[in-house]
């Protein structure tokens, strides 16, 4: 059933998609339908988490599948929570993609419901896993962020004022949304990693091993933290932050995707 669910997931991402496209191209005619899709979206996306974690009886972190599934849900309440504070609705058009393409992903990933390792008979799964798929999803929106800055700073200096510029939020709130998506993932970041050394010591009696993940995790950490730095102890701002913001995201899915496999390790059953 939480795959049916989730196949509905993927068919409303989808139109929310084509809808946000033609609001940045056509107008805002289609954009009440394109928010009101995605919020469908997501509420059926919800229930279908809820859904394998019954048929599972565990949380619904431990493979590629359900990874992804959460990471896209997370992205979509992440801007869901901040559209309502800001008109966002071009936002919505790369942030609906990206969940559209995790989605799918986890659609046509392996959904087979198997029995956990011994490792993961823990209460630390859901504590840790969840916190770092949320932190992972406020850093996805800020690569969205990232992005459009970019896009709407070149439509700037090249002097294209279409319908395109008009539709995309101002550099300002592209940076705001840039630097609260970040402070809200590099706590939720903090928190994963300290609850992961924890997890690790009952299981493996070591907090640390240097296992690949934990270092790119490490890798992660340390580049959001030198921008956080950066934009309160010298200011950045704007173009330098928005790239930044996308370098960061790189490594979060490489540290997600890359990690498991291309190198793999203990972490490598997620």
């Amino acid at each position: 059933m939480n795959v049916v669910l989730l196949a509905i997931t993927l068919i409303l991402y989808a139109i929310s998609s084509v809808l946000f496209f033609l609001v940045l191209f056509k107008g805002r005619r289609p954009l009440r339908a394109a928010e009101r899709v995605l919020e469908a979206g997501f509420v059926v996306h919800c229930l279908s988490i809820g859904v394998r974690f019954l048929e599972a009886g565990h949380f619904p972190l431990t493979n590629l599948h359900e990874s992804l599934s959460v990471f896209a849900c997370s992205l979509v309440g992440f801007y869901l929570y901040l559209q309502r504070r800001h008109r966002l609705e071009a936002l919505g058009s790369s942030v609906s993609v990206l969940a559209l393409l995790m989605t799918a992903a986890a659609y046509l990933s392996p959904s087979d419901i198997g029995p956990l390792p011994p490792i993961l008979r823990s209460y630390w799964l859901p504590v840790h896993s969840l916190l770092c798929f949320l932190g992972d999803g406020a850093f996805a929106l800020a690569f969205c962020a990232g992005v459009l800055y970019l896009l709407q700073e070149r439509m700037i200096k090249s002097k294209s004022f279409g319908r395109l510029s008009r539709m995309l939020p101002s550099l300002q709130v592209l940076d705001e949304v840039n630097y609260r998506a970040l402070t809200v993932g590099f706590p939720l970041l903090t928190a994963g990693i300290i609850t992961g050394a924890i997890w690790a010591n009952y299981a493996w009696g070591s907090y640390w091993s240097w296992d690949p993940k934990e270092t790119w995790s490490l890798i992660t950490w340390l580049l959001y933290a030198a921008l956080l730095h950066q934009r309160l102890t010298v200011g950045w701002r704007g173009r330098r932050a928005a790239v930044m913001a996308m370098v960061g995201f790189g490594a979060v899915l490489f540290t997600f995707l890359g990690v498991n496999l291309l190198i793999g390790g203990l972490h490598a059953y997620s």
